[in-house]
């Protein structure tokens, strides 16, 4: 494998970072020159310097074979939060060299966790800074995972396999070119239509963009302190709550339906999962809290219920209420969603619905089988066959995905961590979510865990992010052959 082919691409990740830094360097001076102009200007010119030099000294190449191919993904997602730590530590604050590290990560993963008591605190060009990290990684994590990879050839690696669902490859029948068109296109279409209705409905330029951002990243990363609910508006939440949810869509699903192809919305059986999942969860949390007592009228538990139940199904992570003071049965059903998350080819985390889907119809082939042994069962989705090699994968990931959420939340509880806190994170740091229960709530941020903590949640994260088999494998590039 050619390392400085990997080193040339990663390069040009690099100069694609350096430009948000700059931009943000361009907050910091509309916003009257503070504190974070220096060091997000600094940052730009180390970040770009970094990314231009191999590009200097390395010739281009047409020709990427799969390992080059799977090295370049995984490489530009960790140089990449690393060169985002730049701007935190030099500005200083509450961003010691772990926390800086682990706002980064939570950023380009779009996690949206973080370890900041204040971040109203922050200058205006940081925040920026910090909501731009979210909406790279998730125009990132589709243009790199579901785009690059695929295009170099018929690699077999597992990242591209497990990303590429059938209903990913059934809306990708384009040249890649289209495809990066398709996906830029939606991608800052549905950013800039989130952002203009946010304005409208009362916020400020600035909130109303940082918002946006993240809402279509699926980040949760905001402006305040006590997230959306510091806007007290039924009519933001209903804005960030639809932003949130079509943005758990598959993007390729979502083109088609604007350009009136056969394979939309209406008939993608994906889709009509994701809406009953996120409709009836919704309204059994919705009933809960008014049979409960959490709030008085039927409107308020349906407005808090269905936008918590939006926001962690979709990885969002934004919140207007604290749900640790909401029943447990309301608790189960975030956390039930907060495994699943939303569909491929979207900026959510998590199992993803395309897999619980394939999953279910896997138990029913499963059940046919046993009681017609000589019956040939083809598991379709969307009128697609799946491959056997395709549902092997499936499986296999849904199981190691548990099991790195059950190694993570053992070693929560072994460094201190209550129960409920220490599971629920793991949860949420591998499927990208941000908030958890507990300590780590909808309202509260994971400053005061132990260092080596913020350090596993990040690997979590990083895992998660990269469909786990992507970062794993990297540890074991030398035995490919």
């Amino acid at each position: 494998m050619r390392f400085y082919v990997v080193l040339r691409y990663a390069g040009m990740v690099l100069l694609y970072v350096a430009a948000f830094m700059l931009a943000a360097a361009g907050v910091s001076l509309l916003y009257g020159w503070d504190s974070s102009f220096s060091p997000l200007l600094l940052s730009a010119l180390l970040t770009a310097l970094l990314g231009v030099f191999p590009m200097l000294f390395v010739p281009k190449t047409d020709q990427i074979n799969s390992k080059e191919g799977f090295c370049i993904v995984v490489g530009a997602w960790i140089l990449s939060c690393i060169v985002g730590m730049f701007p935190y530590l030099i500005w200083g604050g509450e961003f010691s060299f772990v926390n800086a590290w682990f706002e980064s990560v939570s950023g380009f993963t779009t996690t949206g966790a973080s370890i900041l008591t204040n971040i109203e605190g922050l200058p205006a060009g940081l925040l920026f800074w910090r909501t731009s990290t979210g909406w790279i990684g998730g125009i990132g994590v589709v243009m790199f995972a579901l785009v690059i990879v695929p295009s170099l050839g018929k690699t077999k690696m597992m990242l591209s396999n497990v990303e590429l669902s059938s209903l990913a490859k059934d809306s990708y029948r384009y040249r890649t070119q289209q495809i990066v068109r398709i996906l830029l296109s939606v991608y800052i279409i549905m950013t800039i239509i989130s952002v203009l209705s946010l304005k409208l409905a009362g916020m400020r330029w600035f909130d109303a963009v940082n918002h946006g951002m993240s809402a279509c990243a699926t980040c949760g990363f905001s402006t305040k302190n006590t997230s959306v609910a510091a806007f007290d508006s039924p009519l933001v939440n209903l804005v960030m709550a639809v932003s949130m949810w079509m943005s758990g869509l598959h993007f390729g699903v979502i083109f088609a339906t604007v350009t009136g192809k056969h394979n939309n919305i209406f008939r993608s059986g994906v889709t009509r999962l994701y809406f009953l999942i996120t409709f009836v969860t919704a309204i059994l949390v919705a009933a809960n809290l008014y049979i409960g007592g959490i709030y008085d009228s039927i409107a308020s538990s349906l407005m808090h219920g269905s936008f918590q139940v939006v926001s962690l199904i979709t990885t969002g992570g934004f919140a207007t209420a604290d749900t640790n003071q909401w029943p447990a049965f309301s608790i189960m059903m975030l956390i039930f969603v907060s495994l699943i998350c939303a569909c491929a080819g979207s900026t959510s985390g998590g199992i993803k619905i395309d897999r619980l889907l394939i999953c279910a119809k896997m138990v029913k082939a499963r059940l046919r089988g046993q009681q017609h042994p000589t019956m040939v069962s083809r598991l379709k989705v969307d009128g697609v066959v799946q491959s056997p090699e395709l549902l092997g994968t499936v499986t296999l990931f849904v199981v190691v995905y548990f099991v790195l959420i059950f190694i993570g939340a053992v070693v929560n509880t072994m460094f201190g961590m209550d129960l409920l806190s220490g599971v629920t994170a793991s949860i949420a740091c591998i499927g990208n979510v941000g908030p958890a229960f507990g300590t780590v709530g909808s309202l509260e941020s994971y400053s005061a865990l132990p260092a080596i903590l913020k350090l596993q949640d990040t690997l979590l994260m990083l895992l998660g992010r990269l469909e786990i088999f992507g970062f794993i494998q990297l540890l074991f590039i030398k035995w490919w052959r």
